[in-house]
């Protein structure tokens, strides 16, 4: 498992054992309560007959139950107004870990997403910024280091690869993202690596337009933002810095997490913003593995809309699901983060979250 993925897991798996610790803790309780009540009581003291009071408690569990179902209710009807139903059925992309750049190996990549019928947004995360004496590039999942030509070249392999095999006549479109991190960058200079990386984004752009490709494949950038990975902000910050000063005017997809979110995690909400929709090409595909991720997704989305009177930029969601991992489902990630919303919003959701899910492995 790559490095820069072993948080993730941790982060992943944290409420599990959370539940199991505070399972714990309750049946711990219980047993005591239990024993308490078995001691033997003073003698003179006359015992509480709850005979004599329960029945006019009988009419709470009715009325809890009837407030309950006006609330989820009040969710559902919210979740609907803002998230409605897609026309036609929208299913998740898949997106990559990438190892290589070989051609012919995205060649392929591309082909099998154009035959699943892929459209949306692909993110090919070709891992963390890196330069090696000569160009800026990334490290790739394999360790071996791809330079930021060489990573472009690769994505028209994916876009041939990719309008090749739509069956003819096909409408079908996606936005090819150039992914990388904000894990521990080995750049002289993060600002200028956030430049390259936005020209080489329109570099994309270009060579799709020239092989005519533009009508089936848009290029976007992409980072793997996790506050872990930069405490202090800085180095994030100077990347999108670098990014937005290129005026690309393609799309940074954000496609991280807030490890903690914005009250108990590491960044405060006005830096969490600024690279999910306060950066002005900034929007987010965010992780959500778990209903605590959503939680905090949505907290930040309401802070955002009442303090800066501006929405995340919401664009999907991201999900790391496999058969082996049993992880949360793309389309139950975004139920999760909808409801959330509503819930954060009480009525009035603070963002809305488009029906765009992709699925990232390698």
């Amino acid at each position: 498992m790559p490095i820069e993925n072993c948080k993730k897991l941790l982060y992943k798996r944290g409420p599990i054992v959370i539940a199991f610790a505070i399972g714990a803790v309750v049946a711990t309780t219980g047993t005591i309560l239990a024993t308490g009540t078995s001691q033997a009581r003073p003698t003179g003291v006359r015992a509480v007959q709850p005979a004599a009071f329960l029945p006019g408690l009988a009419g709470l569990p009715a009325a809890a139950r009837h407030v309950q179902a006006h609330v989820q209710a009040h969710v559902r009807a919210v979740r609907r107004k803002h998230d409605p139903k897609p026309k036609t059925r929208s299913s998740a992309t898949i997106s990559l870990y990438e190892r290589t750049t070989r051609r012919s190996v995205f060649r392929q990549q591309g082909c099998s997403a154009a035959k699943r019928g892929a459209t949306g947004v692909i993110i090919l995360d070709f891992g963390k910024p890196s330069y090696n004496g000569h160009t800026y590039g990334t490290i790739l999942f394999s360790g071996a280091f791809a330079g930021n030509k060489e990573i472009t070249r690769a994505m028209v392999g994916y876009a041939r690869g990719y309008v090749r095999c739509l069956p003819r006549g096909s409408s079908d479109h996606i936005h090819l993202a150039r992914g990388t991190s904000n894990y521990h960058p080995s750049v002289p200079n993060v600002y200028k690596a956030g430049r390259k990386w936005a020209r080489e984004t329109m570099q994309l752009q270009r060579a799709l337009r020239a092989a005519h490709f533009d009508s089936h494949v848009t290029a976007a950038a992409a980072d793997d933002v996790e506050p872990a990975w930069d405490p202090s902000f800085w180095r994030t910050r100077q990347f999108y810095h670098g990014y937005a000063d290129s005026r690309v005017g393609h799309p940074l997809y954000n496609y991280g997490s807030l490890d903690g979110g914005i009250v108990s995690g590491y960044w405060n909400a006005h830096q969490a913003f600024y690279v999910t929709g306060g950066m002005r090409y900034a929007r987010a595909i965010p992780e959500i593995y778990n209903r605590a991720m959503a939680r905090e997704w949505a907290a930040l989305a309401q802070v955002a809309q009442h303090r800066y009177h501006r929405p995340v930029k919401f664009a999907g969601v991201m999900t790391e699901h496999t058969s082996s991992n049993h992880g949360v489902k793309p389309r139950q990630a975004h139920r999760m983060l909808v409801r959330e919303l509503a819930v954060q919003g009480r009525g009035n959701a603070p963002a809305r979250v488009p029906a765009a899910y992709t699925n990232i492995h390698g």
